[in-house]
């Protein structure tokens, strides 16, 4: 019994996934950052001094059209804070929702998702030279297809009201981009691959023995 398809198959879609995962345009061009930082200009992206369009040139300019990891450290507010929509004063973190259900799908569909997300569970240790000790409470590390779908979602329309569930609910954040120089945990890349050779593995073991009942 020829069952060559089910690989080919898997194969296939591992091509797709790869497709979506991987940024296949190299890096952004010198006449794509001009255009991205005029329209941030005109949008007056980082007049209220939260961000830095100078630093997001540099990060821009310096694109080597590989994936990279937002390090994002959060402290939310301990009171209720009231929901940007209705007023309401609500739990800080239920008020960040009205940011991530707008957020999160814009972001998966480039290829973009979260790596890893946790909770702080003790106070601050080996930490020296800082005049500010926020009590932070969670952090997140999320994963950028390319610095130019980072750009498309800073420019997306969508966004300019998602942000105010973001400055509510978040009294005191930091973020920087980074590069991973060691990573142990197994990415997307490693566990669909798996997903599909188990799953291609069992349909033909399962036809194999099928066949031989018959």
């Amino acid at each position: 019994m020829n069952t060559f398809w089910i690989w080919a198959v898997a194969l296939a879609l591992y091509g797709l996934f790869l497709a979506w995962y991987v940024n296949w345009r190299g890096p952004l061009t010198k006449a794509e950052v001009d255009a991205v930082m005029s329209r941030l200009e005109q949008a007056g992206t980082g007049d209220d001094g939260r961000n830095d369009r100078s630093v997001l040139r540099a990060f821009l300019e310096g694109d080597d059209g590989r994936e990279f990891f937002m390090l994002n450290v959060i402290r939310f507010s301990d009171a209720p804070v009231a929901d940007p929509e209705t007023g309401a004063l609500k739990p800080a973190r239920e008020v960040m929702e009205g940011y991530t259900k707008m957020f999160m799908p814009a972001l998966f569909r480039r290829g973009g998702h979260p790596a890893l997300a946790a909770r702080k569970v003790g106070g601050l240790v080996d930490t020296w030279g800082l005049e500010d000790r926020p009590d932070w409470s969670i952090m997140g590390y999320v994963r950028y297809r390319s610095r130019r779908d980072m750009a498309q979602l800073v420019l997306n329309p969508k966004f300019s009201g998602a942000h105010a569930f973001k400055y509510a609910a978040m009294p005191q954040t930091f973020n920087f981009p980074t590069q991973p120089m060691i990573m142990t945990l197994a990415g997307p890349r490693i566990w669909v691959a798996l997903t599909l050779a188990l799953l291609a593995a069992g349909t033909q073991i399962v036809l194999l023995l099928s066949a031989l009942h018959h």
